[in-house]
C-alpha cells in the first residue's frame, strides 16, 4: 500500500508534536514503522491519507460500538451542532442522558458526566477520599486508570509496597498514597487491608482489565474483593471505562451482578465525543460540590454535542438482543479465524469477552496478571500487524491492547477479515 502522504504528514507533525502525536500509543513505537493518518470511516471500514482501505477493528479505542459514521448518531450531532456547540451551562439533554443511564442501571442513583475516562477517575478518587476521609488507595498491577497522577504508578520492589511513580513529572508524595498489588491474590489484599483499613479510602480496579492485554478476572474473585472491602469499610470502584456499555448495558458490574460503591465511565457514552462519567449512591455522590465539599467542575462537562451523540448511542444499545448479538458475531469472527490457520505448533490463543478480543502468543487458557503475558510473542504480533496494514486490516498498534467488534461489523466483513487474520497469523506462527 502507498503511505507517502502518511509518512509526510508524520513528518511534519513530528515538528509540531512530541513524537509526532497527541497520544504515545499513536506513534507505532511498539509495532514499528511511520503511524497511518486516517482520513475518513463509515461502518467498519476506514481510509488513510493515501486513500487505503481498512477494516477496522481498534474503533476509535473502543468506543464506536455502532461503527464510524453511524447514520442516527451523525444526525443527533448535527442537530445539536445547529443549536450551538458548547454552552458551560445546564441543557436538556444533560438530562435526558443521565434519566437514561440511570434508569437502566441498578447500581447508580446519581451520575456526574466530565470531559474523559481519565477525569472520570480523578474525581472518583477524590470523592472516595472526601466520602471517606482517607487518604491511600489500592490499585492492581495490569490495571490502567488514566493518565491522572496517582495512577501513574507502578509497583515497588514488594508485592505490596507503597508504588513508585512511572512517570517523569510525578511526585513521590502521590506515587507514596498509592499502594500497588498484584491481581488475582486475594490474600496479599486482605492482609493490606488488614493492616492499613484504617488509612485506604478505596480500591480501584478495572474488572475486566483491557489495557494490558485482556486479564480475565473470575467472578470468584471480583466477589470477594467486594466483600473485603465492605467488611474492612473501604470503598470499591469500578473502572468501566472500557466495559461500560460495551460488554452490557450495566458493564461488568451487571454481568457479574456485583455492585460497587463508585463507577468510571468513557468511550461508549458520548458516541464518539469526547465525554467521561462517574456515578454511585446518592448518599455518596451528595459529597460532591454545590451540594457537598468534594470539588470538581468542567466547562465542557454534559456538552450538548456529546450529549446527544450519546443518547442516541445509548437508545441503540438498548434495543432487545444488542449485546447478546454482538458478542455472537465476535464470537463467530475468531472461531472463521481459528479454523482457518495452518497447522502450527506455536502456541497461540484468541481470548474473548463479549465484543472485546486480544491475541495472546501463548497456549495459556487464561492469562489473569501482567506477569502472565509472554512478551516473547509481541515480536510476531509486530510482524503480523504490519502483515495486516498491507492486506487491509487495522487495530490498535500494539500487542499488549485489545480488539473490537461493532455492530457495524457485517458476517461478510468479518468472514473477508478473518480471512486475512489467518493468513498473517499463519505466517508469524510457522
Amino acid at each position: 500500500m502507498k503511505r507517502k502522504k502518511s509518512e509526510a504528514l508524520f513528518e511534519k507533525a513530528k515538528d509540531l508534536f512530541p513524537g509526532g502525536v497527541n497520544s504515545p500509543v499513536r506513534a507505532f513505537r511498539s509495532v514499528g514503522g511511520t503511524p497511518i493518518f486516517i482520513q475518513r470511516g463509515d461502518g467498519c471500514r476506514i481510509w488513510d491519507a493515501d486513500d487505503n482501505e481498512y477494516i477496522d477493528f481498534c474503533g476509535s479505542w473502543g468506543p464506536l460500538i455502532h461503527g464510524h459514521n453511524n447514520p442516527v448518531i451523525r444526525k443527533r450531532i448535527i442537530e445539536a451542532v445547529e443549536l450551538g456547540t458548547t454552552f458551560g451551562a445546564p441543557t436538556e439533554l444533560e438530562n435526558t442522558l443521565a434519566e437514561l443511564i440511570l434508569s437502566n442501571h441498578r447500581f447508580i442513583e446519581k451520575i456526574r458526566f466530565v470531559s474523559s475516562g481519565t477525569e472520570a477517575v480523578m474525581s472518583a478518587l477524590r470523592l472516595a477520599r472526601g466520602f471517606t476521609g482517607k487518604d491511600k488507595i489500592i490499585k492492581f498491577d495490569g490495571c490502567y486508570h488514566g493518565h491522572t497522577d496517582s495512577m501513574l504508578v507502578k509497583a515497588g520492589s514488594g508485592l505490596a509496597t507503597f508504588g513508585v511513580s512511572s512517570s517523569a513529572g510525578v511526585p513521590a508524595s502521590f506515587a507514596a498514597d498509592t499502594l500497588v498489588l498484584p491481581l488475582n491474590d486475594l490474600v496479599i489484599l486482605e492482609e493490606t487491608l488488614q493492616n492499613s483499613a484504617d488509612k485506604i479510602a478505596c480500591v480501584i480496579i478495572e474488572p475486566i482489565p483491557a489495557n494490558n492485554g485482556l486479564l480475565l478476572q473470575t467472578k470468584k474473585y471480583l466477589q470477594a474483593l467486594r466483600n473485603l472491602c465492605t467488611k474492612h469499610g473501604v470503598l470499591l470502584i469500578f473502572d468501566e471505562v472500557i466495559s461500560g456499555f460495551r460488554v452490557g448495558f450495566e458493564g461488568a458490574a451487571g454481568v457479574y451482578g456485583i455492585a460497587p460503591d463508585i463507577m468510571t465511565y468513557g468511550k461508549i457514552i458520548g458516541g464518539g465525543m469526547p465525554v467521561g462519567a462517574y456515578g454511585a449512591s446518592k448518599a455518596i455522590m451528595s459529597k460532591i460540590s454545590p451540594e457537598g465539599d468534594v470539588y470538581q467542575a468542567g466547562t465542557l462537562s454534559g456538552n450538548p454535542v456529546a450529549m446527544s451523540a450519546g443518547i442516541a448511542a445509548l437508545r441503540i444499545c438498548l434495543q432487545p438482543g444488542f449485546y447478546k448479538q454482538l458478542a455472537v458475531n465476535t464470537r463467530f469472527f475468531i472461531n472463521s479465524i481459528l479454523q482457518g490457520l495452518p497447522h502450527t505448533h506455536t502456541p497461540f490463543r484468541i481470548h474473548q469477552f463479549g465484543s472485546i478480543f486480544w491475541f495472546s502468543f501463548s497456549d495459556a487458557k487464561s492469562v489473569r496478571t501482567a506477569d502472565e503475558i509472554d512478551a516473547a510473542g509481541m515480536p510476531r504480533f509486530n510482524k503480523m500487524y504490519h502483515m495486516l496494514l498491507e492486506k487491509g486490516v487495522y487495530m490498535g498498534p500494539s500487542g499488549y491492547e485489545v480488539g473490537f467488534v461493532s455492530a457495524a461489523h457485517s458476517k461478510e466483513d468479518l468472514q473477508e477479515a478473518a480471512k486475512i487474520y489467518s493468513e498473517c497469523l499463519g505466517a508469524v506462527l510457522n
